[in-house]
């Protein structure tokens, strides 16, 4: 199927490995112009060489840390150059530790706050002008199935993604009619440099290998196993289509019928 990417100019915030490389991978594969960030520029221009003999129109890596607010900044005025606008924002940043709701401290949420809400809102409202006057655009977030069913041993995650899945909601209703659609796609366990630093901090606790608890998480999904990047960024890009126009404020998930409810 032809997404009718080719011309579309994207920002994939946290590309340069795990679920934002896969989304980078298929929107390169689509035709569109890309910009990149992550925080260390060798792994982004790396990447961006790759992503463009993969089939993206352009690709350049601008270095940029969701702790940072003038790094955000910095990064949504440098893809807006560097292209000269933005169609389609991807928002992804790396996760928070895990742990149990009984341990999480004021000090703690306020860090992640910033960098799993308030970066991904500053970057989409310094893009959302352009988007709105274009009568165009894709907002997609990298969010969790613990926005639907929180996960044990999950407290920041669990709280600050139901945050940014208020405002998502929000904004989808507010920008429809203006042919910008926003929405979340949730994955569940995907074999990720992330995923396994929690199955070790769960096996740490528990005495056991993070392969042991990986292989008991899999006894408790449907499919039988943890999922794979690519199973994952295709969705996204299919989000970014024209044939997408009629999807938003929806959160879609891949996580192999992990989730029980609808």
């Amino acid at each position: 199927m032809d997404l009718r990417l080719k011309g579309k100019r994207a920002l994939v915030m946290g590309a340069s490995k795990g679920l934002g490389r896969s989304i980078a991978d298929a929107l390169a594969a689509e035709g569109a112009a890309l910009v990149i960030s992550g925080r260390e520029q060798a792994s982004l221009d790396q990447a961006a060489k790759e992503l463009v003999a993969a089939g993206a129109a352009s690709c350049i890596g601008i270095p940029a840390d969701v702790a940072d607010t003038a790094q955000m900044d910095a990064l949504a005025d440098g893809a807006i150059r560097a292209m000269g606008g933005v169609d389609i924002l991807v928002q992804n940043h790396g996760g928070p530790p895990p742990g149990p709701a009984l341990e999480v401290t004021e000090e703690l949420l306020a860090v992640w706050f910033q960098r799993i809400v308030l970066s991904p809102i500053r970057v989409a409202n310094r893009l959302l002008p352009g988007m709105r006057e274009r009568k165009w655009g894709r907002i997609v977030n990298v969010g969790s199935t613990g926005m639907l069913q929180p996960l044990p041993n999950m407290v920041l995650s669990n709280t600050l993604r139901a945050s940014i899945m208020g405002w998502m909601k929000t904004l989808s209703a507010e920008v429809a009619h203006e042919g910008i659609t926003c929405n979340i796609v949730a994955p569940g366990a995907i074999r990720t440099d992330r995923s396994l630093e929690t199955a070790g901090s769960l096996a740490k606790r528990q005495g056991k290998t993070a392969e042991e608890v990986i292989a008991e998480r899999s006894k408790t999904i449907p499919a039988g196993r943890y999922g794979t990047p690519e199973e994952y960024g295709p969705l996204v890009a299919f989000l970014c289509s024209e044939q997408a126009a009629y999807i938003t404020g929806d959160i879609l998930r891949v996580d192999g019928g992990m989730v029980r409810g609808w």
